[in-house]
């Protein structure tokens, strides 16, 4: 019996003594915070470019607060069905299921109201199309990839990670109520950033991934192969980044940054590349180019959110 077995065997491990700050502190960390608030940082900056300025702050409250939830109710039920071997990682075994610090019956329900909370609430205050979408972002983070795809291909994270790209449409729809190519694109930027963001931290952590026998693509991949793959979609990415401004009449300010961010990003990928090429270890060459797609993210939406309001 392997060890994710003989954990999944016994279910969880035996509820610690709890306050109730641990238990309110415990459903905070199953919502995964630092992921919403990247989630989040995409949210504002489409939701400017799809008004052309600035949107009610009221609209914007409220498509924060349903995008807020929305997401925490999918990292909450991805918990839930990974706590036989968030138990395993290294990596994640301090989360609240893992600890026993929340009970799997706790996540779900959690889970759950959180999801039913976020569709009710966007269909109130911003209109059907978003609470959809934010509907669809759930059901495809928890059913097709945790499900369907995690443990079972290496392209996990690839068509997982559409569900990181829904942000964007939930935001654009709020304003505009309805869908075009420009949400599209941005969309398309952080489906191609996904890869190169995720598997950099999966090569740092190659060897939790195995031990929990999820085929992360450097569990089945030499390091070559997978910067190779990173150093590819690196380029994708940079190339759709760039063709948000004739298709969504951006400035040329917005191409200039666009273009800066990714030639850094590019440079950041192929290091990575040879290095892996040279033999040398990769953990840290990995994880400055995955803090590193962070900040590109982050700026390249900034840059977006920005350039509605330039004078020109």
């Amino acid at each position: 019996m392997t060890a994710v077995d003989s954990r999944a065997s016994t279910g969880i491990a035996a509820r610690p003594a709890r306050t109730v700050r641990q238990v309110l502190g415990g459903y905070v960390a199953l919502t995964k915070p630092r992921i919403i608030e990247l989630l989040l940082v995409t949210t504002v900056p489409t939701m400017l470019l799809a008004e052309g300025g600035i949107p009610s702050w009221r609209l914007v409250a409220a498509t924060l607060v349903g995008g807020a939830l929305a997401a925490g109710s999918a990292n909450t039920l991805n918990c839930y069905l990974d706590r036989d071997i968030d138990q395993v990682m290294h990596r994640t075994e301090r989360r609240p299921l893992a600890t026993g610090l929340v009970s799997p019956r706790e996540a779900l329900v959690l889970g759950a109201v959180l999801g039913a909370v976020s569709v009710a609430w966007l269909w109130v205050t911003t209109g059907p199309l978003p609470a959809l979408l934010a509907l669809a972002a759930i059901a495809f983070y928890v059913v097709v990839y945790t499900m369907a795809l995690k443990r079972r291909t290496p392209q996990n994270i690839v068509w997982g990670g559409a569900a990181g790209c829904m942000p964007v449409l939930i935001g654009w729809s709020a304003v505009t109520g309805s869908l075009s190519w420009a949400p599209l694109v941005l969309f398309a930027i952080i489906f191609f950033w996904t890869p190169p963001h995720y598997w950099p931290l999966s090569l740092r952590f190659r060897d939790d991934y195995a031990a929990a026998r999820v085929p992360m693509l450097p569990v089945v991949a030499g390091p070559v192969t997978v910067a190779r793959q990173i150093v590819a979609y690196s380029w994708v990415m940079v190339g759709v980044s760039l063709l948000l401004w004739p298709v969504a009449g951006t400035t040329p300010a917005y191409a200039v940054v666009a273009a800066l961010l990714g030639a850094a990003f590019l440079r950041e990928a192929h290091l990575l590349l040879r290095r892996a090429r040279s033999g040398a270890d990769l953990a840290g060459r990995a994880m400055r180019l995955f803090h590193g797609s962070i900040t590109y993210l982050t700026l390249l939406f900034v840059a977006v959110g920005v350039d509605p309001l330039l004078p020109f």
